[in-house]
């Protein structure tokens, strides 16, 4: 067995052998590839995908979803921030419908499933009752309001008023409400949407009028129409006054940037004030004019021209009218007989005018008043503007203004308009502060700085002096006494030339060069002595 074994590993290593060196590289290369491949092949297919389940969940709902999984034996995965749980998502449908169906998520809610819940055969006391109750339609007020459309979050406090028997039913006291609303991020409610949730509120709690309801999100208090109109009226009044002041902000814009360019950047401030006229007319003109102005006449359309003309023989009245006695009063008296005509003329002509009807909605957003005040600083070395530039930016704000009242239905003349602007010198920035402070020059002023500056320098040179060498003196204080170094000494009685007394230094300064400048220093110092 043991000969054959070794004859199939002689025979692999030699077939091995034949194989070059970048071959057997290929070979556990594309092993290894294989092998990761395989395994990761094998992980994905075994990996459990899991998908979001629930979301937005406060710590107590969070808290319930994860106890029924702990205890079904479910895997889950729980959001960093805790309000969002993942489960696999071949169960996900199933975990849904089951975790429902218990009414684990209540969304921070309680409602009225409490009482359900915490029934006891003993009962409990007045006071409890109305805590729980109290709790549990707020609860259920709650759960109504996030079902409306673009609320994300929101939190309801109700106050029950006590009741009592002896007052009426009028004189009883109203419930309280107050509501705090959190919408989903790009989310605008419209009126009708504010007056669906005041409307819910008053229906869900009893003997509460709207009048009672305050309901806030995170900017500002949300109003119905149902108090009065208030709302309507109080957007449409924060929106004129937008309106308002844009247009003021254009003017002041505009006109600041092109005085700019005459005085020069940050030299001119603008002041505007403005009254527009917001009312919005709705009118309808039928007018008629003619074709022909200079004759005032239409275009003729159609002519008729009768004439008749009659002769013939007849009795002819004559004679004084009733003056016979058996006469009528009022017929003639007598007949004779004459020739007659008559003869008749009529003509008629038709006259198409101009027809035209005019549908106006005028706007309403037209400007009644405009005063513009601007200050400008005057060039460096004069205290006043000179009056050709001040009478140039006068010009210039008489024209926009005049531009601006166009349409405002009242004739200005050009005393009118130059009343509503005006131009007046104004020192700014550091040019005022220099006259309010005495008028001093400004190179005064930098040398005055500089020498406090100087005088700081050196006096903050010498306490940093002073407390260097207290501290130095410290120091040496604290320093223990040095032993005092032997140095290496020459037996110069037994040295009996100068050669041998150089040989002597050249092999201490070559073997001990340290104790050899010590020896020099040594001789200095006796020698000064």
């Amino acid at each position: 067995m043991n000969e054959r074994l070794a004859q199939y590993r002689e025979k692999i290593t030699l077939y091995w052998n034949r194989f070059s060196g970048k071959q057997k590289i290929l070979f556990f290369s594309t092993l290894f590839i294989i092998i990761i491949i395989i395994v990761v092949l094998t992980m994905q297919l075994s990996k459990t995908e899991y998908e979001v389940a629930f979301q937005d969940l406060d710590s107590t709902d969070s808290a319930g979803v994860m106890t029924y999984l702990d205890t079904s034996g479910i895997p889950y995965r729980l959001s960093p921030d805790g309000k969002s749980i993942s489960v696999p998502s071949t169960d996900a449908a199933r975990i849904k419908i089951a975790i429902g169906s218990q009414g684990i998520v209540q969304e921070g809610s309680i409602g009225y499933k409490v009482f359900d819940e915490s029934s006891s055969m003993i009962g409990t006391t007045d006071s409890e009752f109305n805590v729980k109750y109290n709790n549990a339609l707020n609860g259920e007020v709650e759960q109504l309001m996030r079902r409306m459309q673009g609320i994300k979050d929101v939190k309801v406090l109700i106050t029950l008023p006590k009741e009592t028997v002896f007052a009426s039913q009028e004189d009883q006291e109203k419930a309280l409400a107050s509501v705090v609303l959190s919408f989903n991020p790009g989310f605008r409610p419209t009126q009708d949407n504010i007056d669906g949730y005041f409307n819910l509120v008053k229906t869900a709690v009893p003997n509460l009028p709207i009048d009672n309801i305050t309901i806030t999100n995170n900017e500002v208090e949300l109003m119905p129409t149902a108090k009065g109109g208030q709302a309507g009226v109080s957007s449409q009044v924060e929106e004129n006054f937008a309106l308002q002041k844009k247009f003021e902000d254009d003017v002041k814009k505009d006109v600041k940037q092109f005085l700019s360019t005459l005085t020069g950047p940050d030299k001119v401030d603008v002041l505007v004030f403005s009254k527009l006229n917001f009312d919005k007319e709705n009118r309808q003109e039928e007018i008629v004019l003619p074709v022909d102005a200079e004759n005032m006449k239409g275009i003729e359309i159609s002519s008729q021209i009768i004439s008749n003309t009659y002769s013939g023989q007849g009795n002819t009245s004559g004679g004084v009218a009733g003056t016979g006695s058996e006469d009528v009063s009022g017929y003639p008296s007598g007949t004779d007989t004459g020739t007659s005509s008559s003869e008749e003329s009529s003509e008629t002509r038709n006259y198409e005018v101009n027809r035209i009807t005019k549908d106006i909605i005028a706007s309403p957003y037209t400007v009644k008043d405009l005063t513009i005040n601007v200050a400008v600083e005057p060039p460096n070395g004069q205290t006043t503007l000179d009056d050709t530039t001040s009478a140039a930016i006068q010009n210039i704000l008489v024209n926009i203004v005049r531009a601006s009242l166009a349409d405002s239905g009242i004739t200005y003349t050009d005393a009118d308009l130059t009343k509503k602007v005006s131009v007046f010198s104004q020192q700014f920035g550091s040019t005022a502060a220099d006259a309010a402070s005495g008028g001093l020059a400004s190179w005064m002023i930098w040398a005055i700085g500089g020498a406090a500056l100087l005088v700081g320098a050196g006096g903050g040179y010498l306490i940093y002096r002073s407390r260097k060498n207290k501290q130095e003196e410290e120091a040496e204080d604290d320093i223990p006494l040095q032993v005092p170094t032997e140095f290496p000494s020459i037996n110069m009685e037994s040295v009996t030339n100068e050669s041998q007394v150089r040989k002597q230094l050249e092999s201490l300064a070559k073997k001990k060069p340290d104790e050899f400048v010590n020896l020099l220093r040594t001789w200095l110092a006796e020698e000064q002595r």
